[in-house]
């Protein structure tokens, strides 16, 4: 099991390190989510992640549905640990706030059709101009 947290550490969570891919998404939302270039993520199966502590300490933003997509965030410091997609069936764990390193790297970019214009992308991944 990995261990990740929030940045002030009122929330944590552990995940099996099976991740399913890892890719970075330049996408707007994830930019904005973020405030960074992209977001860097791992997906899972919603079931293999767990919230450990702070689940009272928890802000979930988007779909109030348990099958909707949602950001989940620290109420206190705002950190977006991971987004709950696919009808509620898989986690997208923000890589940045794993404390343990997964076996798995991000093999892609997504949405660079839209990422930052101040970015440039220079490795050699493949990039998709959306979701491939």
């Amino acid at each position: 099991m990995l261990k990740g947290s929030c940045l002030c550490g009122a929330v944590t969570y552990a995940v099996e390190d099976a991740f399913r891919y890892a890719l970075n998404c330049h996408c707007t939302d994830c930019r904005r989510a973020t405030g960074s270039a992209f977001k860097p993520l791992a997906g899972i199966e919603a079931e293999k992640l767990s919230l450990t502590s702070g689940s009272g300490n928890v802000l979930r933003y988007g779909g109030e549905g348990p099958e909707e997509s949602h950001d989940v965030h620290c109420a206190t410091c705002g950190s977006l640990l991971y987004s709950i997609v696919q009808k509620g069936t898989r986690a997208n764990v923000s890589l940045g706030t794993l404390l343990d390193a997964p076996s798995i790297r991000p093999s892609m970019h997504i949405f660079v059709g839209s990422k930052a214009p101040w970015y440039e992308i220079t490795d050699d991944l493949p990039q998709h101009e959306r979701f491939p």
